[in-house]
């Protein structure tokens, strides 16, 4: 046992990422809950892998640079109190090694939080659940961010994002109007809406606040990365929404996706390779935001998040 026991344990929580191509298979067999994918749908991951990262993995060096990132603001903010320690849903550490680890070190006390600012059942209540029932199982008391979404900080990180993405587009599209923002997330099935859960509501205030702070009147919502699962997920889709938008006669894009922290998969891929590549298509200039990644604002978030955590 370390010398940890005083101290107040944050379970960081992220989705995960392989940490390897080797790695892969394993990864999109856990997120089929032990139902190994067909070949064509490991070629099909493998191949945008590939395109994105030739085998070097952003969401894992991200996660764990954020994860330091907020121990590192813990530290500032109150000395000696805090220790972090990850916890992912389909790759090792997994959410409950984290707790594990925990206990070992003799913590009595935590806190969970997500590196995702909105809520739903099927998101951030499946990590606290996880969480919650290993905590209850070694004897932590674990307190939970459940949501982050309006934070001023946040707010602010995002708005900053919005206003240099929109210097950049007026540069690469040559200046060319109208320009319409997309404020984007990951799609999740429909029957959400069926449980009044809070996942739309919390990304359309999000992006009403970045829109608001930064002076933006021209914007829509759109949703990316929909699963592909027989049930029907939320829409439209990013590509479906670029193509009424270029009917309309928009010129150039900038997508702002509010639903994720970190460079990864969905936007490196569904963004960066696929929505541009429809966008020359279309005739459109599209940019995106930079990601928070480790961004101090974020990092600010997330700590400020913790600590009001303990005083419910």
């Amino acid at each position: 046992m370390s010398d940890n026991g005083n101290k107040i344990g944050v379970l960081v929580m992220s989705y995960g990422t392989p940490e390897s191509m080797d790695d892969v298979e394993a990864y999109y067999t856990h997120i089929r809950r032990g139902h190994a994918p067909t070949p064509e749908q490991l070629a099909e991951l493998t191949d945008r892998y590939e395109a994105i990262v030739g085998g070097v993995f952003p969401l894992r060096e991200n996660t764990n640079s954020q994860v330091a990132g907020l121990q590192d603001k813990l530290e500032t903010m109150a000395p000696g109190q805090y220790v972090c320690y990850q916890g992912l849903k389909h790759a090792r550490p997994y959410i409950e090694d984290g707790v594990e680890a925990m206990a070992k070190d003799g913590i009595k006390q935590a806190v969970a939080i997500v590196l995702a600012p909105h809520y739903s059942t099927m998101s951030i209540g499946s990590y606290m659940k996880r969480a919650q029932a290993k905590a209850d199982e070694l004897g932590i008391e674990l307190a939970t961010v459940e949501s982050y979404h309006l934070h001023p900080k946040l707010i602010s990180a995002f708005t900053d994002r919005v206003k240099n993405g929109l210097k950049k587009l007026s540069v690469s599209s040559g200046g060319e109007a109208p320009v319409r923002v997309l404020f984007s997330a990951h799609s999740l099935p429909e029957k959400i809406r069926e449980l009044g859960d809070p996942y739309e509501k919390q990304l359309m205030e999000t992006s009403a606040a970045v829109a608001e702070a930064a002076e933006v009147k021209d914007w829509q919502f759109t949703w990316q990365s929909a699963g592909r699962t027989r049930e029907p997920w939320l829409g439209p889709d990013i590509l479906e929404t670029m193509a009424a938008l270029g009917e309309e006669g928009v010129k150039a894009i900038l997508v702002a996706p509010v639903g994720f922290v970190s460079d990864h998969l969905e936007v490196l891929y569904d963004l960066d390779i696929e929505a541009k590549a429809e966008a020359a298509k279309l005739g459109m200039t599209l940019e995106r935001i930079a990601m928070l990644n480790k961004d101090p604002l974020y990092m600010e978030t997330l700590a400020e998040s913790v600590v009001a955590a303990l005083k419910v």
